[in-house]
């Protein structure tokens, strides 16, 4: 992170908060200095797109959007929620009119709360969804998991030596990451 960014995040409990959620989840803050005097904060994730096979990048913009990037894919586009808009009439050639409705996006007006908007966005739509995709975007679903886990387990049986020593280190390697997944969803609720 540059230094210009870091002082954004100390000094306020609810920047620090969001500092610490960032360093939990693997977030780096890559805002260019040209970015930062416009009051745009650009966040890399520790995950690949499944597609492209490059970081995810997400934004939070003084104007009140929060974007992906598109580094990942073929355009950005906004994460605000959506709310409809109020209706609109036309009134056509012949005298009639039309009633057009909108869905526009609920601009979020408060830097810090676009970045805790953020965290809990990418936590849920990134980090959860994508739960069973490895770091370079692989998908492994969960049969396949567990099948190979077993096979695993089948091979060190029949090697004899070293059998606990290897069972020991998965169950805690598993129990390691169950804990950082417990981790996660607490912060998901908050």
């Amino acid at each position: 992170m540059k230094q210009n960014n870091k002082w954004k995040y100390q000094g306020d409990g609810r920047y620090e908060k969001v500092y610490e959620k960032m360093q939990l989840l693997g977030i780096q803050d890559i805002t260019t200095d040209r970015q930062h005097k416009n009051g745009t904060v650009v966040w890399k994730l520790p995950i690949k797109n499944e597609y492209s096979k490059l970081c995810i990048e997400v934004a939070s913009f003084a104007s009140g959007y929060v974007r992906n990037q598109g580094v990942s894919c073929h355009s950005n586009y906004q994460l605000n929620k959506r709310c409809q808009g109020e209706p609109e009439y036309f009134k056509l050639s012949n005298g009639d009119y039309r009633k057009f409705e909108t869905r526009s996006c609920v601009l979020i007006p408060i830097e810090i709360d676009r970045l805790e908007y953020l965290i809990s966005y990418c936590l849920k739509n990134y980090y959860i969804k994508n739960a069973n995709q490895v770091a370079d975007g692989k998908y492994v679903p969960e049969w396949y998991h567990n099948d190979k886990l077993e096979s695993d387990v089948f091979t060190q049986k029949q090697r004899g030596d070293g059998y606990k020593e290897g069972c020991k280190h998965k169950k805690q390697y598993i129990k390691d990451l169950e804990n950082k997944l417990a981790t996660i969803n607490r912060i998901a609720d908050i």
